[in-house]
């Protein structure tokens, strides 16, 4: 009996692993219109506390103004995709996808990212 009861316990257990595991919402970028090689206007799908960009061939991100689900880069030179996106979550933790934007990013396009939020 206990042995049944120990393999029914883990089933349970493992299943709700995995049913917390999945739960994550894809973080989509939108890359809005009026946006150009020196400018990226961004709405995500999920209110985030901070927005990153990291340009191809960069060590460093640059900080993006806004808050919630807008926010804004703005570069003299032009901006050289693909680019990074890491992003602060409310809760502190944050996310990073390598090639959230591609290169060929277009103007009123929405990307679909690595991460799960």
């Amino acid at each position: 009996m206990a042995s049944s009861f120990s393999i029914l316990l883990i089933v349970v257990t493992l299943v709700a692993l995995l049913a917390v595991g999945s739960c994550g919402t894809d973080f989509t970028v939108h890359v809005e219109k009026g946006s150009c090689p020196t400018k990226l206007s961004l709405i995500t799908n999920v209110e985030v506390s901070e927005v990153e960009i990291r340009e191809k061939g960069s060590n460093d991100f640059l900080e993006c103004k806004g808050s919630g689900t807008k926010w804004t880069l703005e570069s003299k030179e032009p901006l050289k995709g693909p680019f990074a996106v890491r992003l602060t979550l409310k809760n502190g933790g944050y996310r990073v996808d390598d090639a959230a934007i591609p290169e060929e990013w277009k103007a009123d396009s929405v990307y679909k990212t690595k991460i799960q939020v």
